[in-house]
């Protein structure tokens, strides 16, 4: 039997289910939880966070990398519609995370309580699942049921609250109520009907083409995608989320598709394809440069294990619904005459674009330069400039998740927090964060937390002294009337210093080199402060940029 209060039954499921990472803030209603924690620090880990909305960026990335659930807590109030802002990202790019919140006492309802929200209503669009537990031997079965959820299907955040009575009341349990907990994705393999059919088209097609997305990440799908690709001789091309799915240096891949980070010639080789297999990826107008990048008359094959996602923005696609692993490699068994060679030239990746810019460096340069030094590590970037030039420049050696981009939502100050989770998961191997002026504003407090827990992090800054990526769409679409997006300019690396982080001003590329060989060196977090061209005057790889320039300012719809 178990017996304790009910926050202490809450850790031993956390435990028993195979948690050992939390990160969160504390607060008043979760006293109490902490509590239950400081008698278990051998069993799981508290990770302090600054801020409730960068502790979920935390969890958000420690789970992309482990490909478990990472676990996240906040208190009532302010911290519950903090961590909001850190859900909408897992949510949209469909990363496990469990939400534990504690709440006001059961009593202090509807009375004007301070802290009191309605928790349920406030989480409805950041989690598929959510339950208010109102006893504490009820806590196994809603930990138990929240896990089921994450894991099952399409990952997205669930949240178990507890008012503070409830994590106070005494309890006991028997033990075989705390079987059944886990933390592993994909929880189930769905295989689904009519592969024969996408196997005929894939077999008969001129020009098959792969999108592969984020999918293929979470269900492990590398050696099966790999396969299929070369018993059909399609070239895959990958979303900003599908990066790593397969290496770079394989002779199908060809690079990023869309509008952000994607390659011309990539967009136009889907763009002309006759069958396109999509694969774990949303296909939304970013991922495929406005629904070009496959075109809507080709004829598509859509796998998703969420039917409601599989296909949804080509309506005539043959929807295969189930998991991308199991149905890859059903895919691949199914074709029964492989191709030989490809039967169409590979278009010519992308060049870097060359630019000379006094007293400023170039962010291909820059990533190009750290990744000499790093090699193979993860990688996490913030949407702005770190995202296409990350999407293009950074080379991914072998299969697996090692680049980490917030494509759901696209939140700024992300990169940071998420660096802090991923080093975490990944104990004593260098990480680099890239970020730039305006998302370092929104989560520089995070710094103290990456020394505090001497972290190898390598975070470099991309500096433009702009919201960067609102004033190219003001140049480009609204006649060049800059309104509200040049803020005063923060010495980062000063920031950096007063955190218990070394800052470096980096103002050459030996600079740069310097400062990550000695983070490596001294296994410490480091932060490079990099000046780099306004996107005005050095245009990313963004497409639709491209076109702009040359005339076409019709802005893109998303």
């Amino acid at each position: 039997m178990f017996s304790g209060r009910g926050a202490d039954l809450l850790v031993e499921c956390l435990v028993r289910a195979g948690v050992r990472h939390l990160f969160g803030v504390p607060g008043d209603t979760g006293v109490v939880f902490y509590d239950a924690l400081y008698e278990r620090t051998k069993d799981i880990r508290h990770v302090l966070a600054r801020d409730e909305r960068h502790a979920a960026a935390m969890a958000d990335g420690y789970a992309r990398v482990t490909n478990t659930v990472g676990v996240v807590e906040v208190s009532s109030g302010g911290g519950t519609t903090y961590v909001v802002g850190g859900l909408g990202e897992a949510y949209a790019s469909g990363v496990p995370v469990l939400l534990i919140t504690s709440d006001i006492h059961t009593r202090s309802r509807d009375t004007g309580a301070l802290t009191e929200i309605d928790q349920e209503a406030l989480f409805s669009a950041v989690t598929k699942w959510r339950t208010r537990v109102t006893a504490a031997e009820d806590i196994p079965n809603a930990v138990r049921e929240a896990l089921r959820q994450i894991t099952s299907g399409r990952p997205a955040p669930a949240a178990v609250i507890l008012p503070e009575d409830v994590l106070d009341q005494r309890v006991i349990v028997d033990e075989s109520t705390l079987d059944g907990l886990a933390t592993d994705v994909p929880y189930d393999r769905p295989v689904p009907e009519n592969v024969e059919l996408a196997a005929e088209m894939l077999s008969g097609a001129e020009r098959p083409a792969i999108l592969a997305g984020g999918g293929v990440h979470t269900s492990g799908a590398y050696d099966s995608l790999r396969r299929l690709a070369e018993k059909t001789q399609a070239l895959v091309a990958t979303t900003i989320h599908g990066r790593g799915v397969i290496a770079d240096d394989h002779p199908l891949s060809i690079g990023v598709a869309g509008n952000n980070g994607g390659d011309e010639a990539v967009n136009d080789h889907l763009a002309k394809a006759d069958v396109v297999l999509l694969v774990g990826t949303r296909a939304n107008a970013t991922d495929t440069d406005g629904f070009t990048a496959p075109q809507r008359t080709a004829k598509i094959i859509a796998i998703d294990i969420d039917p409601a996602r599989a296909g949804r923005n080509y309506p005539d696609a043959v929807r295969l619904v189930g998991d991308a692993d199991t149905t890859l490699t059903s895919l691949a068994n199914a074709i029964r005459q492989p191709a030989a060679t490809p039967r169409y030239c590979p278009p010519v990746p992308v060049t870097r674009r060359c630019g000379k810019n006094d007293g400023v460096l170039l962010p291909e340069e820059v990533i190009e330069a750290a990744q000499e030094v790093l090699g193979q590590v993860p990688v996490v970037a913030d949407p702005g400039t770190p995202t296409p030039n990350v999407a293009t420049y950074w080379k991914v050696k072998a299969p697996g998740r090692s680049v980490i981009v917030p494509r759901g939502h696209g939140p700024m100050g992300y990169a940071i927090p998420a660096a802090i989770g991923v080093a975490i998961a990944r104990p004593g191997e260098p990480v680099l964060a890239l970020t730039a002026d305006g998302s370092f504003a929104m989560a520089c407090g995070e710094l103290e937390t990456a020394a505090r827990l001497d972290l190898p992090i390598v975070f470099i800054q991309f500096t433009n002294h702009s919201m960067g990526w609102i004033k190219m769409l003001q140049h480009l679409y609204t006649g060049q009337r800059y309104f509200s997006v040049d803020p005063g300019t923060i010495d980062a690396a000063k920031v950096a210093e007063a955190s218990g982080i070394r800052g470096v001003r980096a103002t050459d590329l030996d600079d740069v080199r310097k400062a990550v060989s000695e983070a490596v060196r001294d296994r410490m977090p480091v932060y490079v402060d990099v000046e780099v061209p306004h996107l005005i005057d050095h245009l990313p790889p963004v497409p639709a940029w491209s076109r702009a320039l040359a005339g076409d300012r019709e802005r893109p719809v998303y």
